[in-house]
């Protein structure tokens, strides 16, 4: 195994690394520099009087990594590390880390051509049933969603995974994306934090950062039937993916094991009282 120090960390902070895994490697990891510089950031905060931890200032002290999973020969999927961060009293916050980057999610709101135009009536929402076997289900229902690219494209991606789960063929600038919408044009939170415009699914143990994006559409009646039940998915990634559709105001229940779908749902509702929708 092998160490280097942390660029840019003060105090100077080592990196242990696995046998399987280089500096270079880590360091050109999207996610990774996503985290450390959203955490050195946050870190600098409590140089203001003003914050919570200003008396005794939380430092990282060190960083082991622990496993990596590679995709595709050498391109890093997930990294599993821990992450010591204390202040000189010995107070330590819970730093073990599922390292993973972002995803993207879509709110896919369906619409029958035969309702007025305008009106929230008879909305449908597509979820994507599924295994996930992380919790233990054979037919998880969710939002469909996807990995973000090493680029960060949101958008992209997300077009992308709806067309590969749906079928449907959507352009970029047809999406809206509600955690923008939902966050405004905030360069930092109240506390001076840079955290992404998304949701956190799993903030006490995974870095992941979730974009909601939303796309609505008016299509014939019989094609919404038609869509239930449907496979879908690409077999030669081993994705074997179900359809349901559902009215949108059961999208609580339907989806109320999913925090994306929960996420989108509360977003898309507020925003729309606000008449931002």
């Amino acid at each position: 195994m092998s160490t280097f120090t942390l660029p840019g960390s003060s105090p100077e902070c080592p990196v242990h690394l696995t046998n399987d895994l280089t500096k270079e490697q880590l360091l050109s990891f999207p996610a990774f520099k996503n985290w450390s510089e959203t955490l050195q950031h946050s870190l600098k905060q409590q140089e203001s009087k003003s914050h919570t931890f200003y008396e005794a200032p939380y430092k990282l002290r060190r960083i082991d990594i622990q496993s990596v999973d590679f995709f595709g020969g050498e391109r890093i999927g997930f990294i599993k590390f821990k992450a010591e961060v204390s202040n000189d009293n010995g107070e330590k916050f819970p730093g073990s880390v599922f390292l993973r980057g972002g995803s993207v999610a879509m709110l896919l709101i369906l619409q029958p051509d035969d309702v007025e135009e305008g009106s929230e009536k008879d909305k449908h929402v597509i979820l994507t049933v599924q295994p996930r076997i992380p919790a233990g289900s054979l037919c998880f229902s969710e939002l469909p969603a996807g990995m973000l690219d090493d680029a960060g494209t949101f958008s992209g991606g997300a077009a992308k995974e709806i067309e590969e789960e749906t079928g449907l063929k959507i352009k970029e600038d047809e999406l809206i994306d509600l955690t923008k919408l939902t966050f405004g044009s905030e360069e930092q939170t109240r506390e001076g934090e840079k955290l992404q415009k998304a949701m956190y699914p799993s903030a006490g143990g995974c870095d992941e950062f979730v974009p909601i994006f939303l796309h609505q559409q008016r299509i014939p009646r019989k094609q919404l039937k038609d869509w239930q039940g449907k496979l879908t998915g690409l077999r030669d990634h081993g994705e074997k993916i179900t359809l349901k559709v559902v009215r949108l105001e059961e999208l609580f229940r339907e989806g109320g094991r999913d925090s994306k779908a929960l996420a989108a749902w509360s977003m898309y509702e507020g925003l729309r009282r606000e008449g931002k929708l």
